[in-house]
């Protein structure tokens, strides 16, 4: 069976996070985006990790489900770190993905890092001063089925790759734990295209989740597995990404890589942003306020890769690339806000006749899509599957902006909405 995860998001104790932040709520918008198994996210916080403790139960190995019985969502315990340390005569920032196979396991990560001295209390994503090696090491002791990943590897500012203080190489990073770097994390402003220009990542996974903020972005970046339902297990995922199994780890789902808010080179204060060549012409300033920019991670990936790709390679993991379906819904709206009534009142009329976002995106009928919603819809969605979109890229911390319809004289003409 067809098993969908999405293993990085946050919950409504770490900064800049909405309240909605439930586990009632994060399962309930599983299930409309079709998101089989969701990260727990922040197990290291303590108030959340109390609500997962009293509202969660092992369900199978390691994957939990709610106490209520409200549907059939699974969780898995994740968390996301924030490092910040010295190493190689370097500031370095780094933020990792923590995979733990038990409450029991969390429980010991936490104890842990309270003994160490580390405020779990302040954000539900902590600050911790340890090497990344270090962490690796300790948190091996406490139990040797818990895996690190590298979160969104190429962001500038917190990542193992990033432009402002990561490494060039895993093991710079990670030193004698690299071995247990099974995966990384490709992030929103990158895709599994890009990082395959570079030979040192042949041997590592990537994978894709969507460091959501609210339960609306869930699973804008995801991963589908053929899974099945006897085999779910914690142990079973980690096997596959060890193994780096393609039988069982079928696709990735993106972001187009250019609505990343971290992909081109730019300066947020004065609008401005560039590609890298342009980057290079102007010795990296703004062609403004002439301050440095920003390096993206187009840049950055082009500074590491030494071969051109085009296209997959059969022997990896292939990948489809998304616009979520609120952003299409506002577009043939011509209104701004996904948080629009009218466009969140169509989004749940279109979950209900056709089934979750992902089905509606990836698998249903264009003419079903059209029956169920209307000609504009149906034909952005169309457009969306083949990639026949505009992006003006982002950069510097600023979303890019898609555009599936360049200009109105595009659009189908539209028909009555069939709103319920």
């Amino acid at each position: 069976m067809r098993v969908i995860t999405d293993w990085h998001i946050h919950s409504r104790f770490s900064r800049a996070c909405s309240k909605e932040l439930t586990l009632q709520n994060n399962a309930l918008w599983c299930a409309k985006k079709g998101v089989d198994i969701l990260g727990t996210g922040d197990f290291t916080h303590p108030t959340w990790f109390s609500e997962i403790k009293n509202n969660l139960v092992e369900a199978e190995p390691g994957l939990y489900k709610l106490t209520s019985g409200l549907n059939n969502v699974r969780f898995m315990m994740t968390t996301e770190v924030a490092q910040i340390y010295r190493k190689g005569d370097k500031c370095r920032r780094i933020h990792n993905i923590i995979f733990a196979p038990s409450v029991e396991s969390v429980e010991n990560i936490n104890k842990w890092m309270s003994d160490e001295g580390f405020n779990l209390k302040s954000d539900g994503r902590p600050i911790l001063g340890i090497d990344s090696e270090e962490l690796y090491k300790r948190l091996r002791d406490i139990d040797e089925r818990i895996i690190i990943i590298p979160a969104h590897a190429w962001t500038p500012w917190f990542s193992i790759f990033g432009s402002k203080s990561g490494f060039n190489d895993i093991k710079e990073c990670f030193g004698e734990m690299s071995q247990y770097i099974y995966a990384i994390e490709t992030g929103l402003s990158s895709d599994p295209l890009m990082n395959r220009s570079i030979s040192a990542l042949d041997n590592i996974l990537l994978i894709s989740n969507s460091d959501a903020h609210s339960p609306r972005n869930f699973g804008r970046e995801a991963n589908v597995f053929e899974i099945e339902h006897e085999d779910l297990s914690y142990d079973t995922f980690v096997e596959i990404l060890k193994n780096r199994d393609s039988e069982r780890f079928k696709y990735t789902i993106e972001f187009f890589p250019e609505e990343g808010k971290y992909h081109a080179d730019g300066c947020a204060n004065c609008g401005f942003w560039c590609l890298p060549n342009e980057t290079k012409k102007l010795c990296g300033e703004c062609k403004i306020c002439k301050k440095q920019m920003t390096v993206g991670v187009l840049s950055r990936v082009l500074s590491l890769s030494d071969r051109d790709i085009s296209k997959m390679p059969a022997s990896h993991i292939p990948f489809k690339s998304i616009v979520p379906l609120q952003e299409i819904i506002a577009e043939s709206f011509e209104v701004i806000s996904t948080a629009s009534k009218k466009v969140q009142a169509m989004y749940e009329q279109m979950v209900s006749k056709l089934g979750s976002e992902f089905n509606i995106l990836l698998d249903v009928k264009i003419s079903d899509i059209k029956d169920a919603s209307n000609d504009v819809i149906a034909r952005g969605i169309e457009k969306m599957r083949v990639g026949d979109i505009y992006i003006r890229p982002g950069y510097d911390g600023v979303f890019g902006e898609v555009k599936i319809f360049r200009s109105k004289n595009e659009m189908p003409i539209k028909r009555q909405e069939k709103l319920i």
